[in-house]
């Protein structure tokens, strides 16, 4: 494998390292010089505020923003009174139980030396630490820590036997802490003597500057970029150094020449013209790796989400598919995206909460070996990670470690128009929410005239689709609305101003901020729904009560309350027989009238040439009124003629009820029930006219024996009661 870093400085604004094996991309270090890391810098700060809640502090160190300083990350020489016993190992910490409360040792205005550990992230302040560290070549110094140790990294536990060993003989300090690198494995006595002979001068001068500088001021300082990557990542393994400066190459050579002396030969300097990142063919995987799609190269792909409590990362198997065994597929594919997401997290500079969402698969042993691959990828990382078990849903957690904000976040920023979020508002929802607003303004008393710049779609929108509401508000308020539009303004933005009757120009959006601090919710004015005018010209609606309506109402749409309401609101209509005005039916009388004519038109004619009783329901005196008025003698109609308009009919009334309910079952029920009544109703009639014709027998023979004579010859009224007394013999008359 051949291993290079390539330095890149733009003119002393901007400086890129990257660290590239066989041609990939494996790490990226960019710095530019408005935005200097400060990690690793040390300060002498002052303690501005204490917050017993979370038991932290917050020290002014001199960079604008006040750091946070937990209990966990104060030493204790700070709060213990014995000398022995404010002196810990290394990598042994105090646990934080055994601590005393922060507020008991910690007074406001108390000066403080720190180091900051991680940079302020969004609106969080930095991190400080009273723990210092100071690192070397091969050595890290801790100042106050009793003990030696060996790097984490090294896994090796005769490497780390042998680090001790010879850690053990070199002339160390009682009060003073060291820690082996990867770097020192393998070097000899001498070397690691001559690092820690420097770090030692290198502490009394920072022991001279907290003596004598006021806090706030700055200690130390980290060296440059180009310094600090040669000395943290520089090893054996690369093999070539390429700078396209010779200032670079120079520093870099004489670094080395300290540190390393048998290294200085693989040092190179740039003499191409297009630029040494693009002729290794690295601007445009830069220029992509802040995409949120990442393509696998079997097919599938990465989607990245960062947020800022944590990051997302989903994979999708894309075109990578082999219908022959699913699981295969999603076992290749997640292999693949364990060492691209590695590899991602590394470049892109990626911290804190991690949640992998892998395809699912259903063997147990493929979920273990995903997850080793990943750790194995992740090994090569500087940056402290820890990663989880695959859960049954197939999520992966980890931590990474977040020295400072994401590559993304420091070359990027918000969108002004939509913050950061990607979206804006559509021109409909501005538009409804330019009328709320101007809803809003017209109320104020103290508002004379009203002035909306909008972007140039939304106001013509809004002048051409609300110009009758517009007129409206005017009218109603008496106010002057002017919407114009404006070619400065982004999509979603808005700029509302009004004038006052005391002729000041006032922007709303800040007239709101002053108003909304501190006010209270305004009493919510209302009315009854009973006081309101009836609006007669409203067709009638689901739950109303009032109005007009051409079909009618039903039944389910009101309440018990409201039927009884309306029913008590009406004024009973007297109709004379023969006078007034002639309505058609409504449907329940014209249902009572279809089923007595189809019981006329199925009578005997016997039964037609005697004198019928009329067939007696429920509403038998409003019916006669309405046959009279509107229908004629079912007597007269031919028998057929009547079947066939009483089954078309039945289809009709079906039709209508299947309309109403939506349902043709409910509305065969209804046929059915209806059928039932017109059955109960023709016993019922059958009984009467039975009773009827015997008590007409009975009154005949009386009138016969008592009047044996001819009967004289009529009025000309019988013929109307004749007429009458024809249709009662097959229409239901009271």
């Amino acid at each position: 494998m051949s291993r290079e870093m390539l330095i890149n400085n733009l003119h002393g604004q901007e400086c890129r390292i990257a660290i590239v094996d066989d041609g990939l991309l494996q790490e990226l270090y960019i710095e530019r010089s408005s935005s200097t890391s400060q990690v690793g810098n040390i300060y002498k700060g002052k303690i501005t505020n204490i917050e017993p809640g979370i038991q932290a502090a917050f020290v002014d160190f001199g960079m604008g923003k006040n750091g946070f300083l937990h209990i966990s990350d104060i030493h204790p020489q700070y709060f213990s009174k014995d000398r022995e016993t404010a002196v810990e190992s290394v990598g042994q910490k105090r646990p934080q139980h055994s601590r005393p409360p922060i507020q008991q040792f910690f007074r406001r205005g108390r000066e403080v030396v720190v180091q900051l550990i991680k940079e302020g992230i969004g609106t969080k302040g930095p991190t400080l630490t009273t723990y210092l560290s100071i690192p070397g070549r091969m050595l890290v110094m801790m100042p106050g820590m009793g003990r030696l140790g060996v790097s984490r990294k090294i896994e090796d536990e005769e490497a780390r036997a042998k680090a001790r060993a010879m850690l053990a003989e070199l002339k160390i300090p009682n009060d003073m802490g060291f820690i082996v690198r990867t770097a020192g494995m393998g070097t000899s006595k001498r070397e690691l003597q001559r690092d820690l002979n420097y770090l030692l001068r290198l502490w009394k001068s920072v022991e001279h500057r907290i003596e004598t500088s006021r806090a706030p001021a700055a200690i130390y300082q980290e060296s440059d970029l180009v310094i600090r990557t040669i000395r943290d990542v520089y090893n054996s393994d690369i093999k070539r150094v390429i700078c396209d400066t010779e200032s670079d190459a120079r520093k870099v050579r004489e670094f080395v020449d300290v540190v390393m002396p048998r290294g200085g030969n693989v040092i190179e300097v740039y003499t191409g013209r297009e630029g040494l990142f693009q002729d290794a063919g690295l601007e445009d995987e830069i220029e992509s790796m802040y995409a949120r799609r990442v393509e696998l190269p079997s097919g599938g792909s990465l989607v990245i989400d960062q947020t800022e409590a944590l990051v997302a990362i989903d994979i999708n198997s894309g075109r990578m598919r082999d219908h022959a065994n699913a699981e295969d597929t999603a076992f290749k594919t997640n292999l693949e995206a364990a060492v691209e997401i590695a590899r991602q997290l590394r470049i892109r500079d990626l911290g804190g909460m991690i949640v992998i969402d892998f395809i699912d698969m259903n063997s147990e042993k493929n979920c273990h070996k995903v997850e080793k691959a990943l750790k194995d990828a992740m090994k090569p990382d500087r940056a402290k990670s820890r990663v989880l078990r695959m859960n049954q849903f197939g999520l992966a957690a980890m931590t990474r470690q977040r020295m400072r904000p994401s590559l993304e976040q420091s070359i990027y920023r918000a969108c002004e128009h939509c913050n950061g979020v990607g979206l804006v508002k559509s021109e409909q929802s501005q538009t409804i929410h330019v009328m709320r607003a101007l809803q809003a303004l017209c109320a104020n008393e103290d508002v004379a005239s009203i002035r909306i710049g909008l972007p140039e779609t939304v106001s013509e929108a809004i002048n051409n689709e609300q110009r009758q509401q517009l007129r409206e508000l005017e009218c109603s308020t008496g106010r002057t609305i002017a919407i114009q539009g404006r070619p400065d303004l982004g999509a979603g933005e808005a700029a509302i101003d009004y004038t006052d009757k005391r002729g000041n120009t006032i922007d709303w959006a800040e007239a709101v901020k002053r108003t909304s601090k501190g006010s209270r919710k305004k009493t919510i004015s209302t009315i009854n729904i009973e006081q309101l005018p009836a609006d007669r010209d409203r067709p009638v609606q689901v739950g109303d009560s009032g109005g007009k309506a051409d079909g009618p109402v039903q039944a389910d749409m009101l309440s018990g309350d409201q039927l009884e309401k309306q029913s008590a609101g009406k004024k009973p209509r007297r109709r004379g027989r023969r006078g007034g005005r002639k309505r058609k039916p409504s449907d329940g009388k014209l249902a009572e009238m279809e089923s007595a004519a189809e019981e006329a038109a199925e009578a005997t004619p016997a039964e037609k040439e005697t004198d019928q009783a009329p067939q007696a329901s429920d509403d038998a005196e409003v019916v006669e009124t309405e046959a009279l008025a509107t229908v004629e003698s079912p007597v007269e109609a031919p028998q057929a003629a009547a079947k066939k308009s009483a089954k078309r009919k039945r289809s009709s009334r079906r039709r209508k009820t299947a309309s109403k309910t939506n349902n043709p079952a409910e509305a065969d029920a209804a046929e059915e029930s209806h059928a039932a009544e017109v059955a109960a109703k023709s016993k019922k009639v059958k009984k009467t006219k039975k009773a009827r014709k015997a008590r007409r027998a009975d009154s005949g023979q009386s009138a016969d024996k008592a009047q044996p004579s001819e009967p004289a010859e009529k009025p000309e009224s019988a013929g109307f009661q004749s007429a009458a007394e024809e249709l009662a013999d097959g229409w239901p008359l009271a």
